[in-house]
């Protein structure tokens, strides 16, 4: 089955007036269900923000390996926002970190925020997990509201199991403190980390605001 623009466009219009995210999911599932072909919708997913969706789900779900699931996204690094990009993260959790990190290496330099915020996103799963010496230096001064909240994201995720290790980077990197400001704002809303670990970072906060 090859879905047109036209098509999906009236399956949408045929939701539920004020139809929400979980309507559209139901709409892909349905696509995936039949095998469909979402190719004809790539020329429209940075203008129509459900065809992005659509197009990145129904194709994602079809594929069976962390592997060609990210040989995809690597091919359609079309990115509008960062909610979408967001929720592929488990697509490619599955993924050894050697070749994750061969993808990211470029992703953190691009021109385009929502690819630099994708190459941290990609390891706040368990791709990421126990690679706190390998990530922290990667993470660099941006000026992007976005990409910033990300590198603060990937920090709190590496804080779960490597407490000491992110505590030592934040007392020593010379990054502006709204990128260390933010990773330690996402520590304390993490319920993964202890109490006592977040009173710990929470005490670099004056520190860090003195070195930039």
């Amino acid at each position: 089955m090859n879905l047109t623009p036209e098509q999906v466009q009236k399956d949408l219009d045929a939701l539920p007036a004020h139809y929400k995210t979980a309507d559209v999911d139901r709409l892909i599932r349905q696509y995936v269900k039949q095998k469909a072909d979402v190719s004809a919708l790539r020329p429209y997913i940075l203008e129509r923000q459900q065809f992005h969706r659509i197009y990145y789900f129904v194709a994602l779900e079809q594929l069976k390996t962390p592997w060609e699931r990210m040989a995809f996204i690597h091919e359609n690094l079309l990115f509008t926002d960062w909610w979408h990009t967001d929720q592929i993260i488990s697509y490619v959790a599955g993924l050894d970190f050697d070749t994750a990190l061969h993808y990211a290496r470029d992703y953190m330099v691009s021109e385009d925020p929502f690819i630099r915020r994708w190459g941290y996103v990609l390891f706040i799963s368990r791709l990421g997990r126990g690679h706190a010496a390998a990530l922290l230096p990667l993470i660099h001064d941006d000026e992007s509201y976005y990409v910033q909240m990300a590198q603060g994201w990937l920090a709190a995720e590496l804080a779960i199991s490597e407490p000491e290790a992110v505590y030592a980077w934040l007392d020593r990197n010379e990054l502006k403190y709204n990128i260390n400001g933010k990773a330690i704002q996402k520590i304390c809303d993490s319920y993964r980390i202890t109490d006592k670990w977040k009173q710990a970072y929470k005490s670099l906060r004056p520190k860090l605001r003195e070195r930039k």
